[in-house]
């Protein structure tokens, strides 16, 4: 494992073989997790990235299995935030420090290509860099975004196993994901993705698979959680992942795209007290800090338990900002585009 983890630190490239070895090892962790985070040192350095998630509604037409804003959640009390509120929540994020707004919602369709440009011109204003995470879009649509102001664009793969997607994603098309992840090229925006680790079924052939499709997009972040299981859903009675497969599954993908975007992400401190910080010491150089109003977020619940849910905006930044000065790094003053698109910006 030590060769194989030494040829990731020097070549930046490891074959599905190789993967699922250093994924099944488990005595390795700790290894990997310090080459990655050694690597992230070298690449992207020990500054932080801050973005500021705003959570604008939690309609959703889509039915994931895994998913509390799934459209059967009759449950979930449902909301969508207004356009001016939107704006005053951007304004603060701006205020507070925050270089770059994310953008976050379920697929709803009330919210038009119109709507979202609007949105999206009014947040440009302020000077920060605008992330989007809405769902599936046409070409058509991410070129408006993009010609209005949006920067970047998250959109989740989950699983690359199109089995799995699909027994997990009623009614949605993984080839139709695909396309969406090469429009958001097309369209000018920085792409992320991403993957759920631990969805029942899932093997880790499926977990290497899902790395090295995030090296064939050549993407400019990425966002690794684990699956945590919510009441309401279909797969309520299920495991759930494990926080150390998560985190190698991220480091793996530090190694093999060394210059990227990682997040530390809620899911990871919201299964153990100190996610986030292993998930920055193993590789990740971000972190999202809520910014939405707490009367919101408790409905924005994609998995029970989400860490942070009850604290104000200034609460969750003055949190993140504890963790970060807590093991020597430091807050970037920079909107922390992608290495490579940086110097366009």
């Amino acid at each position: 494992m030590k060769n194989l983890i030494k040829k990731a630190v020097q070549n930046h490239n490891l074959n599905r073989e190789e993967l699922i070895a250093l994924l099944e090892d488990d005595n390795c962790a700790p290894a990997l997790l310090a080459a990655a985070d050694e690597v992230r040192k070298q690449y992207v350095g020990d500054e932080i990235h801050l973005r500021g998630l705003i959570e604008f509604s939690n309609f959703c037409k889509n039915n994931c299995c895994y998913c509390g804003l799934r459209r059967d959640n009759h449950r979930l009390e449902r909301y969508r935030i207004d356009t001016p509120t939107i704006l005053k929540l951007a304004e603060h994020a701006a205020a507070m420090g925050l270089k770059t707004v994310v953008l976050q919602s379920g697929e709803d369709p009330w919210f038009t290509t119109g709507r979202m440009t609007e949105i999206i011109r009014g947040i440009k204003k302020l000077g920060v860099a605008l992330t989007l995470s809405t769902g599936e879009k046409s070409l058509q649509d991410y070129q408006a975004y993009r010609e209005a102001g949006a920067d970047r664009f998250l959109l989740r793969i989950e699983t690359t196993d199109r089995d799995l997607y699909l027994r997990h994603d009623p009614g949605m098309s993984w080839d139709s994901r695909r396309q969406c992840l090469a429009d958001l090229r097309t369209a000018g925006l920085e792409v992320g993705s991403g993957c759920l680790v631990g969805l029942p079924g899932q093997t880790t052939a499926s977990l290497a698979d899902d790395i090295l499709f995030f090296k064939q997009i050549d993407a400019d972040m990425i966002g690794i959680g684990p699956f945590i299981p919510h009441p309401d859903t279909p797969l309520r009675n299920a495991e759930g992942g494990k926080l150390d497969l998560a985190l190698k599954v991220m480091a793996l993908t530090r190694l093999l795209l060394p210059d990227i975007n990682i997040p530390a992400t809620t899911a990871m401190e919201t299964l153990a007290p100190d996610g986030q910080i292993r998930a920055l010491q193993g590789g990740a150089n971000v972190i999202m800090p809520n910014v939405t109003l707490t009367a919101y977020r408790k409905h924005y619940e994609l998995y029970p338990g989400k860490s942070a849910t009850g604290y104000t905006p200034d609460e969750s930044l003055q949190k993140v900002i504890e963790k970060i000065n807590g093991i020597g790094r430091t807050v970037c003053k920079t909107q922390g585009f992608h290495i490579r698109n940086s110097k366009q910006q």
